[in-house]
């Protein structure tokens, strides 16, 4: 049977599993986490998956204004009967799904770029983080919890077994920070796995850029698809548009042996690797 969990009195709350719902409730990450965020009296602040409001009211107190999303309409209407009750003016509640919503359209005609905190459903990582790097150029920054093994895979090196493709385009898009590993018992329910808290910068971004970043993200994606094979093979499999000698050539013109894997190249190998191929286009 699901746990049940008092929220106040007159309410009961049990935790909805397909919506991957852990919520922070141990007071001492809160602080960390809030603290680790950096945010000031002049931020205007987008929180996803407001849950419990564990984050959303500490933070009320510290920034000028939060815009909170939550997808489940009984914990926004907690939350707005609590902000009502409390007078609480600078928190603006949207029951919605981030992956659906329209961010530009929820925070208006502001020209200030906005920061996003969240202790994020595990089951919405991957797909949030590309929605968030789409949306970058009204992003300043953000200080997100993500799985445990994720959170690894985001902030690895080359040569390790968590590098892989997301590795290198999110950090190409953001400086990547660990701000702190948060344990299973920190959460309610408790999940089976630890979390980490990630901050992204959007405005440190990897400073060379590529000429055709579509084409850049493809020859990741490419080169990351077939993981046990060369990444010769790979490209071969994955860029149709390239002869073997024009990739191979590519490779030569990068110093990157034919027999080298993937997780073996950092971003400044593959922004080189972009760049060839598009030259023998």
């Amino acid at each position: 049977m699901a746990e049940t969990k008092p929220i106040k009195r007159g309410y009961a709350f049990r935790p909805k599993k397909r919506l991957g719902q852990h919520f922070i409730k141990d007071k001492k990450t809160i602080h960390e986490i809030i603290s680790g965020a950096r945010f000031d009296r002049s931020d205007q602040v987008l929180e996803v998956g407001a849950g419990l409001g564990a984050l959303t009211f500490p933070l009320a107190g510290i920034v000028d204004k939060i815009i909170a999303i939550e997808k489940d309409s009984r914990l926004t209407d907690m939350l707005g009967r609590r902000i009502s009750r409390e007078n609480i003016s600078n928190i603006t509640l949207i029951n919605d799904d981030i992956l659906q919503s329209d961010l530009r359209e929820i925070l208006g005609s502001t020209e200030k770029k906005i920061k996003v905190i969240g202790n994020l459903p595990y089951n919405i990582s991957s797909p949030f983080l590309e929605k968030l790097v789409k949306e970058r150029s009204i992003v300043s920054r953000a200080v997100l919890m993500f799985q445990l093994e994720f959170a690894r895979r985001l902030i690895a090196s080359p040569g390790s077994r968590e590098y892989g493709g997301i590795t290198v385009l999110t950090k190409y898009h953001a400086c990547l920070s660990p701000l702190l590993e948060v344990s299973k018992e920190a959460f309610y329910p408790k999940p089976k796995v630890g979390s980490m808290v990630l901050e992204l910068d959007f405005e440190r971004p990897h400073p060379r850029r590529a000429d055709d970043e579509a084409k850049f993200k493809m020859i990741v994606k490419g080169a990351f698809a077939h993981r046990r094979k060369t990444l010769f093979n790979s490209l071969k499999e994955t860029l149709s548009s390239h002869s073997k000698e024009q990739i191979l050539e590519a490779m030569g013109e990068c110093a990157i042996e034919s027999r080298r894997r993937a997780e073996s190249l950092d971003i400044d190998d593959f922004l080189c690797l972009t760049s060839a191929l598009t030259s023998l286009s």
